[in-house]
């Protein structure tokens, strides 16, 4: 669950910003030693979109919250932009043939938002071994346009679908592999259990001007419906002011879900470097690529002429540059508290498509340790 460049929502960035100058104002920059379970680094931690990225010392504990956003418009096929009319008039159907089925796709996604809430919390009951268990919940929303009839281009209208509520929760452990004091490396393991909905409905509008209720298509479920395992590899890197660190991530999922299919493995490689400009604040470059393989199998109850039923029109590869901020609080109320923002855009995306494309992406989130 891996961009036009340019944030469309002024009043969450004026919010975020007066969050950030507050916390600015009220920190102070003592450098105390050269350790991140002793001292307060605003780079202590990797930037925030990037998750299992340290460990902590027996007995402490994290507790943190992210709002993530991702905003999706226009449709691809493969590298090349594609319009809502090239698809009503010249994508198959894969269930032509199936009463009421036009020959074409006649419904088409124009825009799509994901926000999710994402609850974390943190355990070290050595100084080897942290676990870490996530908690999200999400809240959806696809816009649609539907042709009339069986061919031609007349739009007969629009309709949006929601679906929101729990995802996917995830047990994950970090064990040190090697920390010399300046470079660390861990092993992230981790597996996700199948507790968000994929049986979701909600009203559409056929191309013959009906409103029915249907199951929703894949990419508008809140989970996978199968355990998943979380294999990663992390490590971090510190020069001075400067910071280095890269993470190997997957997902694959085991078996096939209740509803008959299983969606494609995913594999993430990302890279960063962060400047640490005074204790209280550093911030980061990041570059992220991404693969990820269509889905397997089919459910039978998904049946309509909108490309996101079709079970091939999923994954593909990405390529995402993100630009992040840290803010760490350092005496009083705010000591210990880190603050930190990450917005990303698409370099390259080769979809297995028709597909709809990221624009961008946002994460603010807070994390305390005790």
């Amino acid at each position: 669950m891996l961009l036009s460049s340019e944030f469309k929502n002024p009043k969450r960035a004026a919010k975020a910003l007066s969050l950030a100058s507050l916390l600015a104002l009220t920190t102070t920059s003592p450098l105390l030693a050269d350790d991140n379970h002793k001292v307060h680094r605003a780079d202590g931690h990797a930037p925030i979109g990037v998750m299992g990225d340290h460990l902590h010392k027996k007995g402490e504990f994290m507790f943190s919250y992210r709002f993530m956003s991702m905003s999706m418009e226009g449709n691809q096929i493969g590298k090349k932009n594609v319009s809502p009319e090239t698809i009503a008039t010249t994508i198959p159907n894969r269930f032509f043939g199936t009463p009421g089925q036009p020959p074409t796709l006649r419904v088409v996604p124009t825009k799509m938002r994901m926000d999710m809430h994402m609850f974390g919390a943190m355990y070290a009951p050595s100084d080897n071994l942290t676990l870490m268990a996530m908690l999200p919940l999400l809240d959806k929303s696809m816009k649609h346009v539907t042709f009339a009839g069986g061919m031609g281009t007349t739009k007969l209208g629009t309709f949006k679908t929601r679906a929101k509520g729990i995802g996917d929760v995830s047990l994950t452990g970090l064990y040190n592999l090697y920390n010399n004091g300046t470079t660390k490396i861990h092993f992230n393991g981790g597996i996700s259990a199948p507790t968000g909905s994929i049986t979701k409905r909600d009203d559409v509008l056929t191309p013959m001007n009906a409103r029915p209720n249907l199951r929703l298509p894949y990419a508008m479920q809140l989970g996978t419906g199968t355990w998943d395992l979380l294999p990663g590899i992390t490590i971090q890197s510190r020069n001075g002011n400067f910071t280095y660190g890269a993470q190997y991530s997957a997902r694959f999922h085991l078996g096939t879900n209740d509803e008959g299919y299983s969606f494609g493995d995913k594999h993430e490689l990302t890279g960063w470097v962060a400047y640490q400009w005074a204790p209280w604040i550093s911030t980061s470059l990041r570059l992220i690529g991404s693969t990820r393989q269509d889905i397997d199998g089919i459910d039978s109850n998904i049946v309509a002429p909108v490309q996101t039923a079709d079970p091939e029109n999923y994954g593909g590869e990405r390529l995402d540059l993100a630009l992040g901020v840290n803010l760490m609080g350092q005496q009083g109320a705010l000591e210990g508290h880190r603050l930190a923002f990450e917005f990303g855009i698409p370099l390259y995306q080769d979809l297995n498509g028709p597909q709809m494309e990221t624009d961008y992406t946002f994460t603010i989130g807070w994390q305390k340790a005790f």
